[in-house]
């Protein structure tokens, strides 16, 4: 879904990032949802609060991403681990400008969006694409992961800013957001609309989505959660993704072992 019906021309490598499929936004959807609730866990359950915890996984961070980088194509484990830990920084940081700065949301939100736009901008001007078919120089996986983070950011701080300051509940929130990227998958496919404009739109508003949903699953109910608990939900939520990660690989083997037969042949 969301992605060019055209095959990308050929690189110089392989690309670094995966394809856009069903498996793709569900796992996305689902590192987004832990991004949220580990974070609270973290910072709030083991009480690092938030300096620490944003200092230990940050640097955690770093690491997964030097693991990345060192793949030079794309293998499931690495990306993903990435992915989930870059949820969780990108939570972190609206959370630590709100909590800690005293920045409103309503900053945060505009902020994040220029600083978002501005790294389209720098990104495309250097490269002339914002496709992700083409993820295949360490400068371009540099403003690729440096936009995921920002997207994180942007949509943490968008989701808290419709669900909490404007009152509008969690399940209410998610449902919007679901209901926006619903509309942009009609006007890619009914209205022609461009397809890595609709990739990001619908990637950026997947975060707000999912953490919507997250804290549905592990707020209090007198918060207007369901009251699971940020341990219970993040464990439910990383075992979907350890089954995914796993599947994926297994498959992304299977088509490299076929590759190879045709190459053969």
């Amino acid at each position: 879904m969301l992605s060019p019906n055209t095959q990308p021309p050929a690189g110089p490598g392989h690309n670094r990032v995966p394809d856009v499929t069903i498996d793709f936004w569900l796992i996305k959807l689902m590192a987004v949802t832990m991004g949220e609730t580990a974070a609270d866990y973290l910072a709030v359950n083991l009480g690092l609060g938030l300096t620490v915890t944003s200092l230990i996984m940050s640097g955690v961070l770093i690491v997964a991403l030097v693991l990345q980088f060192a793949q030079k194509r794309y293998v499931p484990w690495a990306y993903w681990l990435a992915v989930v830990l870059i949820s969780v920084v990108g939570t972190l940081v609206t959370d630590n400008l709100v909590d800690n700065f005293g920045v409103r949301l309503q900053t945060t939100t505009i902020a994040f969006s220029v600083v978002l736009a501005a790294t389209f901008a720098v990104w495309y001007a250097s490269e002339r694409t914002l496709s992700i078919h083409t993820i295949f120089t360490t400068r371009r996986e540099t403003f690729y992961w440096l936009a995921i983070l920002f997207t994180f950011s942007l949509g943490t701080a968008a989701g808290d800013l419709v669900a909490e300051t404007f009152d509008m509940g969690y399940l209410t929130s998610g449902l919007l957001f679901g209901g926006v990227i619903a509309l942009i998958a009609l006007a890619y496919y009914l209205l022609h609309l461009d397809a890595i404009l609709a990739f990001w739109l619908a990637y950026i508003l997947t975060r707000p989505l999912g953490a919507s949903f997250g804290d549905l699953l592990s707020q209090p109910v007198e918060y207007g959660g369901l009251g699971f608990g940020t341990t219970f939900t993040s464990l439910i939520f990383l075992g979907c993704i350890i089954a995914l990660v796993l599947y994926m690989t297994l498959k992304k083997t299977a088509d490299d072992a076929d590759e190879i037969l045709l190459e053969s042949d």
